[in-house]
């Protein structure tokens, strides 16, 4: 051991400049250490100032458009467009042509077909008409005969034993019902017709507007080939019944949109109820509308109830299409004049609900009684007044860090149980200990 030291004071005493220099390094870097590192900073706190306003309330939820303000035109017909008699932007009246089409052989058979039972229909109809005018002769010569013969205004009971009077009522009755029989056969004849008349148009060679409006989306021009299919089928069977669509027609309605409410908020929304709606592919546009209809029967999917809603826009717009997604803000109350703080501030528990009111530098916790909230803000019915300063999150400086981090004073690392972060107001920092600042905590 004796000899280790002499060595090392050997070592020394010939390194005496290196050994000078490695001391001199290794207190700069100390010193450097204790002045530039982290330290440790005491928490500020993000506060908000009480105000009194106007409280709105909404339930939140997503759907669809529905039905925008348009209308289909489809055809069965099945063959090349011959002649387009309108273009985009058009205004047309309900039956006026759109086009006309060069049937193929399976246009021409489903045409002929069509036209036969229209006719049939028709003839059904006349014949049906046709009788009923024999009949209400029939019903007229009844009644005379029995007025005339048997006829009283007050028949005794004898009277109404006599066989006579028994027959002619009876005959009466029988024409009578006959008749009102036969107009029953006309109405349902008459339905038949127009039935064959709608059938027979849709596979018709000229194409005709379903209703009044502007012409839209039109994708027709001479030559071009139609199936007179919607193009839904699988291995045995093709779809044709709602046929091709050539074009829409823009109504003056405005656009549906559907959504579904949880039932945690379905009680709160009511037919009548105003709403705010935005669309994905117009994101700098918010529309307004309002709930004209909720089905309370509801439908349960994976577990999950919801209750379908309608929400008819105010207005309507060329940019709004069906099925475009959309996000809906139905408002269910408004309060005026109301305390307010942001939601953050408000600590809810099993005793109620407490806020941290910062006062001279100095925070205390104050139990208030609370309404109504937003997803921002929240209603104090008492314990706080207009002006008072509340405390939102606490922002902390970690040590171990370069930068600052931001805690919530009410969440998991922070001064207890809360709401996270909220809005309102401007923010104002309170730094902890020294300054006359608040001890925090």
């Amino acid at each position: 051991m004796q000899r280790f030291l002499q060595n090392i004071q050997v070592f020394i005493l010939s390194h005496k400049k290196l050994v000078i220099a490695a001391v001199v390094v290794i207190i700069v870097i100390f010193v450097g250490l204790r002045i530039f590192g982290p330290k440790n900073s005491a928490p500020q706190y993000q506060t908000a100032s009480v105000t009194r306003g106007t409280l709105i309330t909404n339930v939140s939820t997503s759907g669809s458009v529905s039905v925008a303000n348009k209308v289909s035109v489809t055809t069965q017909a099945s063959g090349a467009i011959d002649q387009v008699f309108v273009k985009n932007g058009d205004t047309v009246t309900a039956g006026e042509n759109i086009a006309t089409v060069k049937l193929d052989q399976n246009g021409q058979q489903k045409q002929a077909s069509a036209w036969s039972s229209y006719l049939s229909a028709q003839n059904s109809l006349a014949a049906a008409q046709a009788k009923i005018n024999s009949l209400q002769s029939s019903l007229f010569v009844a009644n005379q005969a029995f007025v005339n013969d048997r006829g009283v205004s007050n028949p005794t009971d004898d009277q109404k034993a006599d066989p006579k009077y028994i027959e002619e009522d009876a005959t009466w009755l029988q024409a009578e019902a006959d008749y009102k029989n036969q107009t029953n056969v006309i109405a349902q004849t008459q339905s038949a017709l127009n039935s064959a008349s709608l059938s027979y148009q849709a596979v018709s060679s000229t194409i005709t507007a379903p209703i009044t409006g502007t012409i839209t989306d039109l994708t027709l021009t001479p030559g071009m080939q139609i199936s007179g299919s919607s193009g839904n089928s699988n291995s045995t069977t093709t779809t044709t019944d709602s046929g091709q669509a050539i074009a829409s027609i823009k109504t003056g309605g405005t656009p549906i949109v559907s959504v579904n409410i949880s039932e945690v908020d379905v009680t709160k929304v009511a037919v009548g109820q105003k709403a705010t709606i935005t669309f994905d592919a117009l994101p700098n546009q918010t529309f307004t509308g309002k709930i004209i209809g909720i089905n309370t029967t509801g439908s349960v999917s994976s577990g999950v109830t919801t209750y379908p809603a309608t929400i008819a826009l105010d207005t309507a717009s060329d940019k709004i299409f069906p099925n475009m997604s959309a996000t809906v803000s139905i408002i269910t109350n408004v309060k005026d004049n109301v305390i307010l703080v942001p939601t953050a501030a408000v600590q809810s528990g099993a005793n109620g609900s407490t806020v941290r009111v910062m006062k001279n530098g100095q925070m205390s916790t104050v139990a208030v009684t609370v309404g109504d909230s937003s997803d921002t803000q929240t209603e104090i019915i008492s314990g706080l007044s207009e002006g008072d300063t509340v405390v939102t999150s606490v922002v902390s400086t970690n040590a171990t860090r370069a930068s600052n981090s931001s805690t919530s004073p009410f969440s998991a690392g922070g001064l207890g149980g809360g709401r996270g972060f909220g809005g309102g107001g401007g923010a104002v920092f309170f730094r902890a200990g020294g300054g006359g600042g608040a001890r925090g905590g």
